[in-house]
């Protein structure tokens, strides 16, 4: 597998990712004590993904 941290992404990906960041800010926002491991998890899912179809691609 490759360790590039930033994968290619596709369009939907991208749009999904800006998706989750924002919404992690938006509970940034709200107070420091609020949990965003889910949203997280979502991006380095997407992420995950994205590595793995690079990786298939070679």
């Amino acid at each position: 597998m490759s360790t590039d941290p930033y994968p290619k992404l596709t369009a939907a990906e991208h749009a999904q990712v800006g998706w989750y960041v924002a919404r992690m800010a938006k509970r940034c926002v709200a107070g420091e004590h609020v949990d965003r491991s889910d949203l997280e998890r979502k991006v380095e899912r997407i992420l995950d993904g994205a590595r793995k179809r690079a990786d298939k691609s070679k």
